[in-house]
This record gives C-alpha cells, sequence and structure tokens, in this order.
C-alpha cells in the first residue's frame, strides 16, 4: 500500500483540493494517506478529516516534526511526501509508485511554472530560473518525492531543518533517482515580487543551514553545493537573447542573499508566499511533459 504524507501548516484554502485529487480516482485501502496539521490556527484539520485519511494534529508548527510525526503513523510503501498546496492525482502517485520498483530509489513527477498574470520581474526571474538545469535532475522544486522502501531506510528521521527537498536528493545517485515526466507539477509562482524575494530568503537559508548541518557531520548526507553561476554559464551564455531578464534574476538574487544574511536565522523564519495560496490558484499535476528548457 502506498503512503502519502502531508505536512500541513495553515493549509486550509488548499487542503481540500489537495485530497480530493489524490483520493478521486483511488480505490478503497489503495492509499494511505496522513495529514499532519502542526501548529495552525485555521481549519485544516478539520478541511482534511475525510473518510480514508488520518489527520494528526500538532500543537507546534514545523515541517519536519510533522513529516516525523506522518511517517510514525504511515504503515505502507512507497512512501510519498507532498506539499498540501500542491494537487497530485490518483494516476500520478500510481505511476510514481510503479516508477520506483523495488530497489533503493526516489522519484518525482516534471515541472512547470504558472506564470499566468505575474508581474514582469516574477516573470523575468523565472526566464532563467526555469531554465536551470538543477531543476532538470534534482528532486527539489515539485513538492513532491516518493521513495522506496529501502530509500526511506537510509535515514532514520528528517532532520529539523527547513530544506527537506535537498535533504531528500542529497540522499541518492543520479542513477537513482527518477522523473516520471508524464506527470508535471505545476509550481504556483509568486504573484508579488515581494513575496518571490520573501520566498528566496527562505529557501536560501534553508539551504545554506542543510549545507553548514552537512559539513558539520549533522545530516550524514553530501548535500549538493550551489551551483552559484549556472544562470550565466548554462542559461544565458546559450541564449543571449535572456540577458535583460538576467538583471532582473541576478537583483532579486543578490537582494534575497543579503535579507538573509542579516537576518539572525538565516531568514529561514521569513515565512512563505501567501499570495500563491490563495483558493483558484491550484498547482496542479498535468498529464504532459514537463516545460522543455
Amino acid at each position: 500500500m502506498t503512503s502519502v504524507v502531508i505536512a500541513a501548516h495553515n493549509e486550509a484554502a488548499v487542503i481540500g483540493r489537495c485530497l480530493d485529487a489524490l483520493l478521486g480516482e483511488a480505490a478503497p485501502g489503495e492509499f494511505d494517506v496522513t495529514v499532519v496539521a502542526n501548529g495552525c490556527t485555521d481549519d485544516t484539520a478539520a478541511v482534511a478529516a475525510r473518510p480514508g485519511v488520518r489527520v494528526v494534529d500538532l500543537a507546534t508548527a514545523g515541517k519536519a516534526a510533522a513529516l516525523n510525526a506522518g511517517d510514525a503513523a504511515s504503515v505502507g510503501f512507497p512512501r510519498v511526501y507532498l506539499d498540501a498546496d500542491i494537487v497530485l492525482t490518483t494516476a500520478a502517485v500510481r505511476s510514481l509508485a510503479g516508477a520506483l520498483g523495488g530497489a533503493a530509489g526516489a522519484a518525482t513527477v516534471g515541472r512547470q511554472l504558472d506564470l499566468t498574470g505575474r508581474p514582469l520581474l516574477v516573470r523575468a526571474y523565472f526566464a532563467v530560473h526555469g531554465r536551470l538545469p538543477v531543476f532538470r535532475d534534482g528532486l527539489f522544486g515539485r513538492g513532491v518525492v516518493a521513495l522506496s522502501e529501502a530509500g526511506r531506510a537510509r535515514f532514520e528521521r528528517f532532520p529539523a531543518l527547513v530544506a527537506d527537498d535537498l535533504f531528500l536528493d542529497s540522499l541518492f545517485t543520479q542513477a537513482e533517482k527518477r522523473h516520471v515526466t508524464s506527470y508535471a507539477a505545476r509550481v504556483a509562482t509568486p504573484r508579488r515580487t515581494g513575496d518571490l524575494v520573501r520566498r528566496l530568503v527562505r529557501v536560501r537559508g534553508g539551504n545554506a543551514a542543510m549545507r553548514a548541518a552537512s559539513a558539520n557531520g549533522e545530516v550524514a548526507a553530501p548535500v549538493r553545493s550551489a551551483a552559484r553561476l549556472s544562470w550565466l554559464r548554462d542559461v544565458v551564455l546559450p541564449r543571449p537573447w535572456l540577458a535583460p531578464a538576467a538583471v532582473c534574476y541576478v537583483a532579486i538574487t543578490v537582494a534575497a542573499a543579503v535579507a538573509a544574511r542579516r537576518a539572525a536565522d538565516g531568514g529561514a523564519a521569513w515565512g512563505r508566499d501567501e499570495s500563491s495560496r490563495q483558493p483558484g490558484t491550484a498547482t496542479t499535476t498535468d498529464t504532459e511533459p514537463a516545460t522543455r528548457r
């Protein structure tokens, strides 16, 4: 039985559609689904409560603790870790499970960026960011990672750090990662430039903390280093027409880096982008190949 773990902090606006898609075509008992409502001040737990869904309610917010609690309650494999704002269909989960087989490995779907109605600066940033090669071979940036039972056995608990997807990516070689390109998670990009910067501050802070923990031996996995010039070498130089967008990309990246350095916690507490989590801004998984880059 495939288990699905969803860590949800104040996700009442989006958790319903996530579960509707996930269970829409599932046979009774096909999936073991656990929603871990953590530190919620809204109705996340109540919205998630339905037949076929186990709800764990934690008083304190924290994704790592929520994932660990979800793991403790789950009973099956493969194990799918799904963000509450990602709409993953029943068929997509079946494909992820099938891609893993019995080998030690991890799988994710393709990635499409939803830029509909976004301001110019946000679209310019993602014109570069969306073409970075790291998103073609990594497990992050989709909001969904599936692990086989042998793959999950490679670690005991999620570390108490923000970058859980970077952590999972670090546990597997390229040959052990599977990309199910018949499905693509449509990632909702921020609707305001300020929200984009806030998101980047959190991502940079979380990634930096994960790399520091790896270097100090606190995380027993070699976390991939940041490819700082990939935007230029792999994206802009082969596509010189992107140079104006690259100016915006660099400016926004530098602004986020400065803010992360100034934050006492490296930016981990800056919070998430709320503009893309409103009702009607679903991030979906389609039966189409991921966007070509």
